[in-house]
């Protein structure tokens, strides 16, 4: 199959015009003769693999041969990604073939490798927004892969939940703590796999709302809350039903908090003190420890929403004392202040917070009036959120899950 190769052709012209003195005579042995085979060349043959190449001999020294992508082999510079190659010497390692690197080829091997998805603290498949206000104890899902309204698909073991905190394992999402009326102390667990109720199964240390949760691999966390507002930083396993566990205090009593995970931290953002806060800190995944002083959001405010990436946590909404749409950022692999990188369509107080491995979602929150609009802002870039769909009626104070 004869196959354009004016781009070779280009970069063998470029790299021989730039030869000088300096380079090696190997060097400018290797561009002589790419140069002749270039002017020579009308096309090359094409293979399905870098294993079908011939052994380079005498006869075909200075050919150039061709390899198309293919989607069933898996390469970083061979079968998998197309590329052209160049016979320059005989009986030597790999044939005698070299691969000639093209721009794309740079590209792709300066580029970072992708951040791995935090173990249950980003989701590629639902959101699930749990409880809320008003009084409700729906359990609702909508998808991460569409953008659309969210659908029902069980509900709490009470009639109604309001300011819990929101766990995810990678097969269930849990609610524990909030107002019933009265503070409660349950864990609730509802599965991802099927669409189904929640089953209590335990209790945290103490009875109490406005907590923030967050998500280790093994373990969810329930952090803060009151009133009156506690530093508890309580733990409950995910491979058994079981209550929680006292691991250790955050800075100081604290409710109204944002929660976020990376895969070695969880994170507590602003909140009441009963001040107003602006504190980001983190408490490790690996031991039981009390949370550190790790940074600044850039307003203090309370009642925000807290999402993830894979290498930064997100402070959204809120009351700064006025509601407030900022969308803070801040990195997980230092100790560092946040930045304003893009705004909510609506400034809400008490949002849901749902994380997939491309983007944070923020669900209802009191606006006021209270909203049902379901927005997303992107990772990869800063950028505010766009309305993405709906919750079944508007509402806030709910807990976020993500699977």
């Amino acid at each position: 199959m004869a196959i354009n190769i004016q781009n070779i052709i280009d970069q063998i012209t470029t790299k021989a015009a730039a030869a000088d003195s300096t380079d090696t005579a190997d060097y400018l042995l290797t561009l002589s003769k790419a140069t002749l085979a270039m002017n020579n060349a009308t096309g090359v043959i094409e293979y399905r693999a870098k294993s079908e190449l011939p052994t380079v001999d005498s006869s075909i020294l200075g050919n150039f041969a061709y390899i198309a992508a293919r989607a069933d082999l898996d390469s970083v510079y061979g079968d998998s990604y197309a590329g052209f190659y160049y016979a320059v010497r005989i009986g030597s390692a790999d044939s005698g073939w070299d691969r000639i690197r093209t721009g794309a080829d740079s590209d792709a091997e300066n580029a970072a490798p992708a951040a791995a998805p935090v173990p249950n603290a980003q989701g590629s498949i639902s959101g699930y927004v749990s409880g809320g206000l008003p009084y409700d104890n729906t359990i609702q899902k909508f998808p991460f892969t569409v953008d659309a309204n969210s659908t029902d698909v069980g509900d709490l073991t009470t009639t109604y939940r309001i300011q819990q905190a929101g766990s995810s394992s990678d097969v269930s999402g849990y609610n524990s703590g909030g107002f019933l009326p009265g503070n409660t102390n349950i864990i609730d667990k509802f599965p991802f796999s099927t669409d189904a109720n929640a089953t209590d199964v335990g209790d945290i240390t103490s009875a109490r709302r406005l907590v923030a949760g967050q998500s280790s691999e093994a373990s969810g966390y329930t952090s803060g809350g009151g009133p009156p507002y506690v530093n508890i930083i309580d733990k409950f396993p995910f491979a058994v039903d079981a209550n929680s566990t006292d691991v250790g205090n955050l800075l100081t009593v604290v409710g109204q908090i944002a929660g976020q995970s990376s895969t070695d931290n969880g994170y507590v953002s602003g909140g009441l003190t009963p001040s107003i806060s602006n504190v980001i800190q983190k408490f490790p995944f690996s031991a039981d420890a009390n949370s550190t002083d790790v940074g600044d959001l850039t307003v203090s405010r309370y009642g925000p929403a807290g999402t993830n990436s894979s290498d930064n946590g997100y402070t959204s909404g809120g009351l700064s004392p006025a509601y407030t749409n900022i969308i803070d950022k801040f990195p997980f692999a230092t100790d560092a202040n946040a930045t304003d990188v893009g705004d909510m369509t609506v400034s809400a107080r008490g949002p849901a917070g749902n994380s997939s491995t491309d983007n944070g979602y923020n669900s209802g929150g009191n606006a006021p009036p209270y909203t049902n609009v379901i927005q997303k802002f992107p990772f990869a870039t800063d950028a505010n959120a766009t309305d993405v769909g709906d919750l079944l009626l508007a509402k806030g104070y709910q807990a976020g899950q993500q699977v």
